[in-house]
């Protein structure tokens, strides 16, 4: 699935994606080690003897909250770590669910934050069942559904998102799906099958990867989305006709500038009933109507909201010892301002930084953030931040489709996007991708031309901003 570096309120879709690979053995080893030397030096870690026996609890159990645990044990806390999570199984990330998992090419082991067994060994309690029903941050305790409290010295909201629903006539019939948890995958893994009709509703960045990945499996699809191009709100129009040419060269049918008006069926999905009056025959339907942030309820005292949970540079919230990472955190970023992002390398990476933040780090959560998407053979790889622009240029063809383009704000490189070009920008270090992150850190405003000039060497650019 995707997961994305542009605010919510902004784009409907959630975007997850291709594989990025985890932190090495190597790097984990390097990171105990300078965990073990910064504990005798005093530093950071003294608040492991000071918890008086209350656990630092995370609430949610996905990349953001997995990702926490393992940086607590990593940097040498020692004091009880409790995880409380909805879903069964271990902490994993969830781009395989639209793309790899979801055609049956991988299974989920490589995506899990750490290997099953890792959470027992490391005295980690990965709690799955109860989930928790309440915050009470003058307390210092999580209500579990089940009625119990636990009282907490620190705690991290990582809950992510909940889909948004249709509410429409016909909406909760059989064959009608959405897509977030492994159950919801496979669902509709057990629904695609060759020459079987479905209706993708939404073409953001869930819905183009499940439109690519059905098509692959031979199911003959049609989308239904407002607009004139997929993912036009988030790459603009001229990135979006491409992706909807690509889409219409692997034979889906996009139906743009529409929307969806009802389901129709006796006991299950049949057809699917368009605004314009079109009505699609479909053997069932996958919407991709975005997410909204998953705040748990607070009793007493309460905790600063605005599309999710307001969190400060350290990823800490409005209430005392109280941290919040991922889809459900609005962040102050250093340099973008405040944003709200839902994609896996953030949800990665707050989560490890709320970690720090909680063991008295005073270093900002700055990631200069990316994703990325695979559909069909293509890739599409994302820096920075853009939720709105002043002029978008073109290193590369755009009749070619293969190319870097710059989103620009007053002159200023705010986010780049490659299709099929760049690398990937935190794997290929080299790499025009990687360039553009620079320039997207250090503010550059290059002079008209170069950044559209092949022979001017974006790295130039980039280190002389």
């Amino acid at each position: 699935m995707p997961s994305s570096a542009i605010p919510t309120n902004q784009q409907p879709q959630t975007p997850n994606f291709a594989r990025k690979p985890a932190t090495s053995p190597a790097q984990r080893v390097l990171s105990a080690q300078r965990a073990a030397e910064m504990s005798r030096e005093g530093r950071m870690y003294g608040m492991a003897e000071r918890t008086g026996g209350s656990p630092i609890v995370i609430v949610g159990g996905g990349v953001a909250g997995g990702n926490a645990a393992a940086t607590l044990r990593e940097e040498g806390f020692a004091g009880p770590v409790v995880i409380i999570g909805q879903e069964p199984g271990v902490p994993f990330g969830r781009p395989p669910l639209s793309k790899t998992y979801l055609r049956s090419e991988e299974d989920l082991a490589g995506w899990y934050v750490r290997p099953a067994d890792w959470y027992a060994k490391h005295d980690v309690d990965l709690r799955r069942g109860p989930s928790a029903a309440a915050l009470d941050p003058a307390a210092h305790t999580v209500i579990l559904g089940s009625g119990e409290e636990l009282r907490y010295h620190k705690v991290l909201i990582a809950t992510g998102g909940r889909n948004r629903r249709l509410k429409i006539p016909g909406a909760s019939l059989p064959g009608v799906h959405y897509l977030r948890t492994l159950a919801d995958c496979d669902a509709i893994k057990r629904e695609a099958a060759p020459n079987r009709r479905a209706v993708v509703v939404g073409m953001g960045f869930i819905g183009c990867e499940v439109a690519a990945s059905l098509t692959q499996l031979g199911v003959r699809v049609t989308a239904v989305f407002p607009g004139r191009a997929p993912l036009e709100r988030v790459l603009g129009g001229e990135i979006g006709a491409l992706i909807g040419a690509i889409h219409r060269a692997n034979g889906v049918e996009l139906l743009a500038g529409d929307q969806v008006a009802a389901f129709a069926g006796a006991e299950r999905l049949e057809a699917v009933v368009t605004a314009a009056g079109q009505r699609i025959a479909c053997d069932f339907a996958v919407v991709g109507a975005g997410i909204d942030p998953d705040v748990p309820a607070v009793r007493g005292s309460s905790i600063a909201q605005d599309n999710g949970i307001l969190a400060d540079e350290l990823c800490r919230t409005s209430a005392a010892d109280v941290y919040v990472a991922g889809d459900v955190a609005n962040h102050l970023h250093p340099l973008f301002g405040r944003i709200r992002v839902e994609h896996f390398n953030n949800a990665e990476k707050q989560g490890a930084a709320a970690a720090r933040s909680m063991l008295g780090s005073a270093a900002p959560y700055d990631y200069i953030h990316s994703f990325w998407s695979d559909q069909y053979e293509h890739k599409i790889e994302y820096v920075g931040h853009a939720a709105t622009w002043d002029e978008f240029v073109v290193r590369g063809s755009l009749d070619e489709g293969k190319l870097v383009g710059f989103y620009l704000r007053d002159g200023f490189v705010t986010a780049a996007v490659g299709l099929d070009r760049g690398g990937d920008p935190e794997l290929d270090h080299d790499g025009e991708m990687a360039a553009s992150a620079r320039l997207v850190a250090s503010r550059a405003r290059p002079a008209g031309g170069l950044l559209t000039d092949e022979h001017a060497d974006l790295w130039s650019l980039a280190l002389g901003a």
